[in-house]
């Protein structure tokens, strides 16, 4: 399977909600960096970490605008939707996933604006 088509598997499992499918496609030393947080190493942070951003979710959309295969490397720009009470976070975000020779994800790392996830998030926790 090529790194593309495993990083797509992962997130469709994510939008389901679906963590131990998501996990499943991990390496057992999986790095995942939400840039500027310290990096979470390691399938089970990565459960409770993916269990504390998506529990409070009743619906989640990862919607890929444009995506690139290099080598073993897929790099995104993704607009990440959360459904939260009866609004909707919407956040910008450019991620780099690094596939291992055991077609396992060994670095996710996210870039994006935490100002905007932390205002959206606060605002629509609040309307709940």
């Amino acid at each position: 399977m090529s790194p593309l088509s495993i990083v797509n598997r992962f997130i469709t499992a994510i939008e389901a909600k679906n963590i131990s499918g998501a996990v499943e496609l991990a390496s057992p030393h999986i790095s995942y960096e939400n840039m500027p947080i310290a990096p979470i190493v390691g399938r089970d942070a990565l459960a409770a970490t993916l269990q504390a951003f998506l529990g409070a979710a009743e619906a989640v959309e990862w919607r890929i605008v444009s995506e690139w295969e290099i080598d073993r490397t897929v790099i995104n720009e993704r607009i990440d939707r959360f459904q939260i009470g009866t609004g909707w976070l919407e956040l910008p975000v450019a991620g780099v996933f690094v596939v291992d020779d055991d077609d396992r994800i060994s670095l996710w790392r996210d870039y994006f604006d935490m100002n905007s996830y932390t205002s959206q998030l606060s605002k629509l926790t609040a309307a709940s």
